[in-house]
């Protein structure tokens, strides 16, 4: 079980995130403990739905966003990955927020002061992501175990709850009220992005191909998340415990994370409570980030087949994220980040039925997951929660809407007429992904991407001979030259090439005059050329050396090497990166992109 524990554990930070915290506050200060029952439903839903994400890793080795590519058309894929990303960057928000107001709590920094800070997690994660997936595991679970030994201290402080009000909790109860702060309970719990996150972090473990090594898989991948989940459940229901506790008996409404942390002090009747409420919150932004990042990079390489490099994909989302949070923290203060919060979480919510049901649509379908599909009571309790999720955000989008309208006043008009395509092309983007298996087949191949590698024989057999005749090898006037020069006269031996020695003179007198410059320095390259020549020469090499004048090198070499037309270009790596990479330019990466010809890179030679 211990190898199989981990990935649930990873995915069970994105249910008690910042988001979180927004959702349960406001349900347990407004509404006592009336809406337990959603946090109950929402996490047993939230079980199923991740156990079938991990199947369907398990089984058929995909993940969500692999499996969608593969099966829909690309308009449709590309669709999906959109809304998907704006889940994330919705997750991401709230991530962003949830930190700068935990230091806000602990450190008295302000909340754009830390809202920019929360930009410098980027380092974090990639320091966490050298260490590996075991690491980053322990890491997680000993976050989760901090605010859980928090919030265990807030209720023991808080007094005991009055279990007959509990229980009633518990019963489901549902009106035009609280449907609101409902559906963002439901969104803040189960997040669409970790149903495609599970189902590619299970690929980590070895699982073997037979179907009993699967079916064993499945087995404990099941009681990983189970025990995950149902600790992810145990603190957000403290949250709302607490709230219900210390702020509905006694009438507060609470309108912001700060309000909530300063009262807990007189309230409870302690500065530490405050303490450890801000001491949780940190942790749970910090978990939060580290899995969505991973989800971000999943997403991108399922749906659109790029590796994008993890800190500039860590970056992009985060400045998606910060960019509304500063402004709002700016213009609307403390109250419209917890407006925002609560927001962000609504976004998740009404992106989780385009995950869902091509998540029950993958693990019903015996081609993909064969005797693992499936079976009949899990496919009818699937749909039925995938109809619960629809019929909420379809009730929300229309009290919502229609709220938007009332208050628009003059710019109602231009409001629906925003609105209408919008919400038609996310209807009918719905009914594509519900009834895909029953159109008919041109329609379901319309289009369609493999993520298939090529057939080894494509690759390996009857391979082409490539001939080389003429052979460009930039010169820097290094001891690089030698290295390069080397590797190229071997090849022009071989195959009775020419070699083409180019040098571009880059001082401050050939930028201004060009060719008509003569300095010492341009006087000493030309007999430095000069000698190679001979050199060469005398081992019937044949050899031409050209001379260029310019500003940027990088652009004389790919327009000379347009004039030539060379089989191969031949170049010396300058062995240098980071800080000198900025100073000194990157030659090799600037001419490798613009060339359609091969380039070897020669490093050095023993």
């Amino acid at each position: 079980m211990l190898a199989f524990a981990g990935p649930a554990y990873l995915v069970s930070v994105g249910y008690m995130d910042p988001g979180n915290w927004a959702t349960d506050l406001e349900g347990g200060a407004r509404f006592g403990y009336q809406l337990l029952w959603v946090l109950v439903l929402s996490n047993l839903m939230a079980i199923l739905l991740q156990t079938l994400s991990a199947r369907l890793g398990i089984v058929s080795q995909r993940d969500l966003a692999q499996a969608c590519r593969e099966t829909y058309p690309r308009p449709v894929s590309y669709a999906l990955w959109v809304l998907c990303e704006i889940a994330i960057a919705a997750c991401d928000l709230a991530e962003v927020l949830g930190a700068a107001i935990a230091l806000n709590l602990l450190f008295h920094i302000p909340l754009f002061t830390g809202v920019l800070l929360t930009a410098l997690d980027t380092l974090l994660l990639l320091w966490f992501t050298r260490l590996g997936i075991r690491v980053i595991e322990a890491f997680v679970l000993s976050l989760i175990a901090i605010i859980a030994v928090c919030f265990a201290i807030e209720i023991f402080w808080a007094g005991t709850p009055v279990l007959s009000d509990v229980a009633r909790g518990i019963v489901p109860h549902l009106s035009a009220h609280n449907l609101y702060i409902a559906i963002g309970i439901l969104g803040a719990t189960v997040m669409p992005h970790n149903l495609y996150l599970h189902s590619a972090l299970v690929q980590t473990r070895q699982i073997g191909k037979s179907e009993q090594e699967k079916r064993v898989a499945c087995r404990y991948n099941l009681i990983d998340s189970t025990i995950a989940l149902n600790g992810a459940l145990l603190v957000n229901a403290a949250i709302l415990v607490l709230a219900a506790m210390v702020f509905f008996r006694r009438g507060i409404v609470v309108t912001e994370i700060q309000q909530a942390s300063q009262l807990l002090t007189p309230l409870l009747g302690t500065t530490m409570a405050s303490v450890f409420f801000g001491v949780a919150l940190l942790c749970s932004g910090q978990s939060s980030t580290l899995t969505g990042t991973m989800a971000g990079q999943i997403v991108m390489e399922g749906f659109l087949n790029i590796r994008m490099r993890p800190w500039l994909r860590r970056l992009m989302t985060r400045t998606l994220a910060i960019i509304p949070a500063a402004f709002t923290v700016y213009l609307a203060g403390e109250n419209g980040t917890y407006k925002l919060l609560i927001l962000s979480q609504i976004i998740l919510s009404m992106q989780l039925p385009f995950a869902v049901i091509p998540l029950i649509h993958f693990t019903n379908n015996k081609g993909r997951m064969g005797v693992l599909a499936n079976r009949a009571w899990v496919r009818a309790l699937a749909w039925l929660t995938a109809a619960l999720i629809v019929v909420l955000n379809v009730w929300l989008v229309m009290l919502s809407v229609r709220d938007w309208s009332n208050d628009s006043g003059a710019w109602r008009g231009r409001l629906e007429l925003a609105l209408i395509p919008i919400l038609t092309g996310l209807a009918l983007l719905l009914f594509w992904v519900t009834f895909q298996p029953v159109l008919p087949r041109w329609a379901r191949e319309l289009g369609r991407a493999s993520i298939e590698l090529p057939e080894a024989a494509a690759v390996a057999e009857n391979l082409p001979s490539p001939t080389y005749r003429k052979i460009l090898v930039p010169l820097d006037h290094t001891s690089r030259d030698r290295d390069a020069i080397a590797h190229a006269a071997a090849m022009a031996k071989q195959q009775n090439a020419k070699l083409y020695l180019l040098h571009v003179e880059e001082g401050v007198t050939s930028q201004l005059f060009g060719p008509l410059s003569s300095t010492a320095e341009v006087e000493a390259g030309d007999q430095y050329l000069h000698q190679i020549v001979r050199d060469l020469e005398s081992q019937q090499i044949p050899v031409e050396m050209v001379v260029r004048h310019a500003r940027t090198p990088t652009k004389e070499i790919v327009r000379y090497a347009e004039e030539l037309k060379p089989d191969l270009v031949v170049m010396g790596a300058h062995g240098h990166k980071g800080l000198k990479d900025i100073v000194f330019g990157t030659t090799i990466n600037a001419v490798r992109h613009k060339l359609k010809v091969p380039l070897l890179i020669v490093r050095g030679m023993k």
